[in-house]
């Protein structure tokens, strides 16, 4: 009869302490339930109505410290400016006639490991002295590390940094000592002395020698085998020396943009970089979310929504759709109100960059149905735990 007084009062004092937790708590539960959407899960827009809740960096180098960026609405306003802008930057790219003079103006000089071929007219001994069987490039005379030839009756000569035209007037005044009338022709037997390097995203990466026809970038990219499927055509370094230069070849195939089309220099490496910084990601309330390949930097915010499923019907709010660019100048947030369709056509003149991030949120009537599914999982385990048979009340038993 004692040990059966003594467990009720054990259970007793032990309901009292669980009616106490239940007491404390419950304010903390009536609170999350009136706050609503305040706590659902998941990330939230509320507070990026005008600007952003973070601080974020302003551009490099100004010395201007981090600062809240303003969200921008995108409507016709913003178009048109973004188009302006767009028709502007085109506008400036104009022909480099530095670069194209210097391409024009073009020629071949002589170096180290070349082989030339020197005919004679009239004169097959100085043409061929090791027989008519060997090819020009066995039988053509290699310049030396030095930079210099041997000739029959003219000797050594020096021929380095010359071109064609300057050799053959070299050899033409030197021969004149010994033959009368003088008729001769220089060119490159074998091509050694200059190359450039192309690696990356083209189809036969290698060392492609230099030769009589200007190696611009354009050139050298198409020996090497033209671009494969993942090349990026606007993401192209240049590496000359000790410095690095960007290269984009889509705004000479679109634009016109001749100073893109670099006339290369011995010794430079080309690199062709992949699209895999060539993306945009889509997260949020979309049917598929996920990062998603710009086709040559070009894409929309309706083609973007599109690639992700669109907007989920059950659960998005179309009001709520944000893209945040992190560029390296500014950051900047645009907001775009959607929840009428004709709202997609200013989603369709928006264009995106690489790497923007499109967020589409979540609506209200969604947000507070997960809060309440989360509290209810919450009173549901406080249930559970209160109707467990627990052996501390049954006397130390566990029958």
């Amino acid at each position: 009869m004692d040990s059966t007084i003594n467990n009720f009062l054990k259970l007793n004092c032990c309901w009292n302490s669980f009616s106490v937790r239940i007491a404390t708590i419950a304010p903390i539960l009536l609170s999350i339930i009136i706050s609503g959407c305040a706590v659902a899960p998941g990330m939230q827009t509320y507070d990026m109505r005008g600007r952003s809740k973070v601080l974020l960096p302003s551009a490099e180098g100004n010395g201007q410290p981090p600062e809240h960026v303003t969200v921008k609405t995108i409507n016709a306003d913003l178009i048109l400016v973004l188009a302006r802008q767009q028709r502007q930057a085109v506008a400036n790219r104009q022909s480099d006639t530095h670069n194209q003079t210097l391409i024009d103006n073009y020629e071949y000089k002589l170096g180290p490991a070349d082989i030339i071929s020197v005919t004679v007219w009239d004169h097959p001994e100085l043409t061929i002295p090791a027989g008519s069987q060997r090819s020009a490039e066995q039988a053509g005379n290699m310049v030396a590390n030095d930079g210099s030839i041997y000739f029959p009756y003219v000797g050594v000569v020096r021929v380095e940094g010359k071109t064609l035209t300057e050799t053959r007037d070299l050899l033409t005044h030197e021969l004149s000592k010994y033959i009368e009338d003088v008729k001769l022709d220089v060119r490159v037997a074998e091509f050694n002395h200059k190359r450039v390097y192309v690696v990356g995203e083209v189809k036969n990466p290698s060392v492609r020698n230099i030769t009589y026809i200007p190696p611009t970038m354009l050139e050298m990219i198409n020996r090497s085998g033209g671009f494969t499927e993942e090349a990026d055509r606007r993401n192209i370094t240049l590496t000359r020396a000790d410095k690095t230069y960007r290269v984009d070849l889509l705004a000479l195939y679109e634009n016109g943009d001749s100073s893109q089309n670099v006339l290369l220099e011995p010794g430079d490496v080309i690199n062709v970089w992949d699209r895999a910084l060539n993306k945009v990601f889509v997260l949020g309330e979309v049917n598929v979310p996920g990062s998603y390949i710009m086709h040559k930097h070009r894409k929309s915010l309706a083609e973007a929504l599109s690639d992700a499923g669109g907007v989920n019907e059950n659960t998005s709010n179309p009001g709520q759709i944000f893209v945040v660019r992190g560029t390296e100048k500014q950051p900047e947030i645009f907001h775009l109100d959607a929840r009428t369709p004709d709202a997609l056509l200013l989603a369709d003149r928006f264009p995106l960059q690489s790497r923007d991030v499109i967020y589409v949120d979540a609506a209200n009537i969604v947000r507070w149905n997960r809060v309440i599914n989360n509290v209810s999982n919450t009173v549901s385990t406080l249930q559970n735990a209160f109707r467990t048979s627990f052996p501390l009340f049954n006397g130390g038993t566990t029958n």
